[in-house]
Formats: structure tokens, C-alpha cells, sequence
């Protein structure tokens, strides 16, 4: 939008640079001040939302909670507000949709409810713009807002809002319209008045423009919702009309619409289950079996994601969970990668809807074999994510037999997803068969993982390591991984020998003190003295040695890990001696939580050490050094 030299405007009911802070009765603004002295500033904020820069306006618009303190409720009403209306018609989006979100909290700053449709205005012209992201926050605020309002207040003025916008030409006015209904649909008492706005709301969902009828296929569920939630209001005209909307989006002509109509079965056949009414769940689940092998992938697609709860809300007729089985595998057995990618995390969750063992190993273990060859790798690494929960809806022997297999060759996947996803999720097939079965695969695929060619990969694994040391225990971690743990320490990239440090950290919290006394420092600090003369290696490992300071005892730190921190104080490498520095600080906070006990040792050993490092010859040591050594002394006073 343009401007239309926005500078030169004189607002109405805002006074000017020059007279803004004087009024005619000399009102006193906050903090007991006159009005010259508190509302100049003020008045510099206000000329900014006429500046010609956006992003001084945007700023400005920032600073409007400031501005209605500075001006309290009274002027905030008769000068603000009306400003703000101005604005809301003649600028850029980006300030309209920080506008739009200011204004939703703005009920305290203008006197309270009483006053809270003077913000409607504003809040209208912006929820009928263009641009989607000020029409998102315009309609949130208007949501707020009406929470405030009395019942007066949203039969005389907010539910003509929504009819003004729903009735209006544009598409955008009518879109917006769609997400205020959850305002007042249950706040309507009278059955009369609430079946008229359900029927204004069958006319956006057959709305000649495709996108009105999504935001009101996409918002309908909602309404549904909350009638659910209030089951005394609705009548059997209300559920003529959600009906009606209902079937209006399944049969609509645009597949962007007709998906919506999933969330709507879900949330309908929720409201029948609350209600114990059974009478129409034979037409539902036709309903639900035509989604599921709709001619449109998007709406199978739907259908296959939302798989688990809709046929969730079937449970209390196994009948119904039987006939959804055919229409559920044809889904796994679908032309489209991206509804087998779905339907693919819904397998342990409809197996266990099944419930029967039997019918999960003669139906469902086929599909899975089948999903988990798939030719998409994005459909193996879904189906990697969950297959492991299918563990505990068989009888062992049978996992063994039947879904061992399978994991065992997910584990070889050419694709790093699907091997890692597979790990993640390792608990549930421990606990079922235990590791044993999987060990032999399980460590080529650690391994392979660790040093796979793309950093991002190894990354992976080692943000998984502590997850998998809680699944499969110590003695396992201690054989099969505490090499390659130690390992990632002297990677050639910075980040994944960051990651290490952390990595062991956890290990610590994990397994314990004595546990990383034993098996991680006294390995780090045996290092071969060849390895020692590299800069990388001392600097990486004076690091993890710090980093574990926080998570072992202080017998730990003081016996093993200070001596060579001490050590490293005389290194050739300033870049040492100054991260030497650092480090002092962490161990004094660690030694600290038995001040008394320790003070002597930190004085005679840190604070010594520091002390020296102060006259040290290198610029950035003494900096350090006396900063950690103010920190130092603090800890200890």
C-alpha cells in the first residue's frame, strides 16, 4: 500500500510535535508529571509511525504498550485509538501485522472491558487485508478481545463484525470471518440465534472461492469442538447443519478443500462418542472408508496421517476396527510415497487398536516387511521411527522370529535416517528380546554411522549415544562404545569434538562419578605423550576435563583433573594458558559446594596459579587470568 505522504498527515485527535505535551487543562500524566514534561518523547514515538523508514514505523509500533502507560486510558481512547484506525488504512504490512498483534492486548491500556470495542475497528480493516500473515494475527487479537467482552457487547458489536466480514466481497474478509466463530458460537444461548450463525457459516463453506472454503473447512473442526465440550447447547439442528458442512467438504471439488474433511469426521465422530450415540457411526464409518480410497492422494494422504485417531474413535465396536484393516493396508500398498510415508508411523498404533496378536502378525507384519524395502527412503526412515513399538504387541517368540528380522536388516539401510531412526528407539525391542539379538548388527551400524563422510551424520549418533547407554545399560556401553566415544574427541571437525565433550558430560550424569573417574579421565589423562605435543589434542582435552568437573565429586577433581589443568599453566601455547584461566573458574564453582573443606586447596593451588598467570607475557593470559581470578575471589568471599 502506499503512503500518500504519510509525514505531512495531521491525524485527527492526535495533536502535533509542537503541542502534544500541552493540553488545555494542563492534565498531569504518570508518575505525577506534567503533561510537558512526560508526553514530548511521546510525541517523538507517535511522529515515528509517520516515518518514511519501515522499519522506524515497525520500531514504533513496538513501543505502543509505552505509549498508552504514558497517555493512560482517557487519552489513550480519545487520541491513540483513533490514530491507530488511521494507520490500520494507509501503511506496509509489516506494520499492520505488528499492529494487529499489539492491539489484541490492549483491553488494560484503554479502561478495560468496558471500552474493549473500540478496538474492533482497527482490528476489522486489518482482518480484511491481503496479506495472510496480518489477517492471522488480526483475527487472534480479535479472539482476545472478545473474551473480554460482556454478552451485550457480542450481540451488538462483535457478532455484526463476523457478519460483516462473512457477507463482504472479498475473499480475504470472508477467510478471516471463518476463525472468529469459535468466539461465540457457545456463548450464544439462544438455539435460534446460534442455528442462524451455523447457517452463515454453510455459506462460507460453499463459498465460490476455494480458499474461503478451506479456512472454513480448516476451522470448522474447532466449532465442533467446543460444542462437544458443551454438549447442552447443540440440538439436532445444529448437527443437521455440521452434516450438511460436513458433506459439503468431502464432495468439494478442490482436493486442498476435501482433505479437511478428515479432521472434521474425527472431530464429529468425537462428539458422538461423548455422547455414547451410536446411531450413526454405520454412515461415519462408510464416511471414514471413503477418505481412507479417495481419488485424491492429498485427501489419502490425510487420511493416512490421521490414521491411528480416527480409527481410534472406532474402538468401541471391534467390527468397525476389522473393516478399517483392508482400507489400511491398501494404504501401505499406495502408488503415492507420501501416503505410505504416513501410514507408515500408524502401523504400531492401529496394531494395537487390533489387538489381537494374531491378526497384527497375519496382517500387519506383512505390510511391515514390505514398507520396510520400500523404494523410498523417506518411507523406510517413517516406518524406522516406529517400528520398534510393534515389540510389545506380540508374543516374544514371535518378535524374535517375525520383527527381529526385519529391524536387523533396517539396521544395514544404505540410508543414515532409517539406521538412526531405528536407534533412537531401541528401548521398547530391549526390553521385549533384549539386546543380545541385536548387538551383532547393532554395533557394524554404530559404527558405520560414526564415521560416516558427512559430519551432520556423525553429529546424529552422538547426540543419540546417551539415549542408547540408558536403553542397553553400562556393561554393554563399557564393550561395545566407549572406544568410539573417546574417539569423536579428535575428529578433525571443531563441532563434532564439541559434541564429544558434551557427549561425555551426559555419559557422566548418566553412569556416574566413579564410572567417569575410572573409564573416561584416567584413559584421557594415560594419553601417549606423542599425542600430548599436539596444540589440538591438549586443548581438547583440557576442555572435556573441564566439562566433567561439573558432574563428578570433588575427590575426582582435586585428585585427578586440577593436577593437570595445573599442569597445562606452564604450557608453550598462550591459547592454553588464557583457557587455563577459564577453567579455573568452573572448578572453584565445583570445589565451592564444600567451601570449607576446599578453601585452602583453591587458595594454595587456583588462586597461586592465576596469580602467576597474571604477569604472564602474553596480553590475553593476564586478561583472562585477572578476570577469573576477580571470580575467584568472589566464589570464595
Amino acid at each position: 500500500m502506499s503512503r500518500n505522504n504519510k509525514n505531512n498527515m495531521d491525524e485527527p485527535g492526535v495533536a502535533s510535535n509542537k503541542n502534544v505535551a500541552t493540553t488545555e487543562h494542563g492534565e498531569t500524566g504518570v508518575n505525577g508529571a506534567q503533561d510537558g514534561d512526560d508526553l514530548y518523547p511521546l510525541a517523538l514515538l507517535m511522529d515515528e509511525l509517520k516515518h518514511d523508514d519501515i522499519g522506524n514505523r515497525v520500531e514504533a509500533m513496538k513501543k505502543l504498550d509505552t505509549i498508552a502507560l504514558a497517555l493512560g486510558p482517557q487519552r489513550t481512547r480519545d487520541e491513540l485509538v483513533p490514530f491507530l484506525s488511521e494507520v490500520a488504512q494507509d501503511d506496509e504490512d509489516e506494520v499492520f501485522a505488528v499492529l494487529a498483534e499489539q492491539l489484541g492486548k490492549f483491553v488494560p491500556f484503554i479502561g478495560g472491558s468496558k471500552f474493549a470495542t473500540l478496538l474492533l475497528p482497527a482490528l476489522e480493516i486489518l482482518a480484511s487485508t491481503e496479506e495472510t500473515l496480518v489477517r492471522e494475527k488480526a483475527v487472534e487479537s480479535l479472539n482476545n478481545v472478545a473474551q473480554e467482552l460482556s454478552e451485550d457487547q457480542l450481540f451488538h458489536d462483535f457478532i455484526p463484525l463476523i457478519e460483516h466480514l462473512a457477507t463482504a466481497d472479498w475473499f480475504s474478509s470472508k477467510v478471516s470471518s471463518c476463525g472468529l466463530f469459535r468466539a461465540v458460537l457457545v456463548r450464544v444461548k439462544d438455539d435460534k440465534f446460534r442455528k442462524e450463525l451455523l447457517a452463515l457459516y454453510l455459506q462460507l463453506v460453499q463459498d465460490e472461492t476455494p480458499m474461503v472454503r478451506r479456512a472454513a473447512g480448516k476451522n470448522l473442526p474447532v466449532l465442533i469442538d467446543l460444542l462437544t465440550q458443551n454438549p447442552d447447547l447443540s440440538t439436532s439442528d445444529d448437527w443437521d447443519y455440521i452434516s450438511n458442512m460436513f458433506q459439503k467438504i468431502m464432495t468439494d471439488g478442490q482436493d486442498s478443500v476435501k482433505f479437511l474433511a478428515v479432521d472434521v469426521l474425527i472431530s464429529i465422530l468425537k462428539f458422538f462418542s461423548k455422547k455414547q450415540d451410536t446411531t450413526h457411526s454405520k454412515d461415519l464409518l462408510r464416511s471414514a472408508i471413503q477418505l481412507i480410497g479417495d481419488e485424491a492422494w492429498r485427501v489419502r494422504y490425510m487420511a493416512a496421517e490421521r490414521f491411528e485417531e480416527l480409527a481410534f474413535q472406532f474402538k468401541s465396536t471391534p467390527q468397525y476396527i476389522e473393516e478399517l484393516s483392508g482400507p489400511f493396508l491398501a494404504l501401505c500398498e499406495d502408488n503415492e510415497s507420501d501416503v505410505r510415508k504416513g501410514v507408515a508411523k500408524q502401523l504400531p498404533g492401529f496394531a494395537k487398536l487390533l489387538g489381537d496378536p494374531q491378526v497384527v502378525l497375519k496382517k500387519v507384519l506383512p505390510a511391515v516387511q514390505n514398507l520396510s524395502m520400500d523404494e523410498s527412503e523417506m518411507v523406510r526412515a517413517s516406518l524406522a521411527s516406529e517400528i520398534t513399538n510393534l515389540a510389545p504387541l506380540v508374543p516374544k517368540q514371535d518378535a524374535i522370529d517375525s520383527l527381529v528380522p526385519i529391524l536387523l536388516n533396517m539396521l544395514k539401510d544404505e540410508y543414515p535416517d532409517v539406521r538412526l531412526n531405528i536407534i533412537a528407539k531401541l528401548k521398547v525391542v530391549n526390553e521385549v528380546v533384549g539386546i543380545d539379538l541385536l548387538s551383532e548388527n547393532l554395533l557394524p551400524a554404530i559404527t558405520e554411522l560414526a564415521k560416516d563422510a558427512n559430519w551432520r551424520v556423525r553429529m546424529a549418533i552422538i547426540d543419540y549415544i546417551p539415549l542408547l547407554a540408558e536403553q542397553l545399560g553400562v556393561e554393554f556401553f563399557d564393550k561395545q562404545l566407549g572406544d568410539l566415544c573417546l574417539s569423536w574427541l579428535w575428529d578433525t571437525v571443531y563441532s563434532i569434538r564439541s559434541a564429544a565433550v558434551v557427549n561425555l558430560k551426559n555419559l557422566t550424569e548418566i553412569f556416574g562419578s566413579d564410572w567417569s573417574s575410572e573409564k573416561i579421565i584416567s584413559r584421557l589423562l594415560k594419553s601417549d605423550s606423542q599425542l600430548l605435543e599436539n596444540f589440538v589434542y591438549r586443548i581438547t582435552l583440557l576442555h572435556a576435563l573441564t566439562e566433567l568437573v561439573q558432574v563428578v565429586s570433588n575427590d575426582v577433581t582435586t585428585q585427578k583433573i586440577l593436577p593437570f589443568i595445573n599442569h597445562l599453566t606452564e604450557d608453550a601455547v598462550p591459547n592454553i594458558r588464557f583457557n587455563v584461566a577459564k577453567s579455573y573458574v568452573t572448578v572453584v564453582q565445583s570445589l565451592c559446594t564444600n567451601k570449607s573443606k576446599n578453601k585452602d586447596l583453591i587458595k594454595r593451588t587456583v588462586i597461586d596459579s592465576l596469580e602467576k598467570l597474571c604477569q604472564d607475557d602474553d596480553i590475553d593470559v593476564r586478561f583472562y587470568a585477572t578476570e577469573s581470578l576477580k571470580k575467584c575471589e568472589a566464589l570464595l568471599a
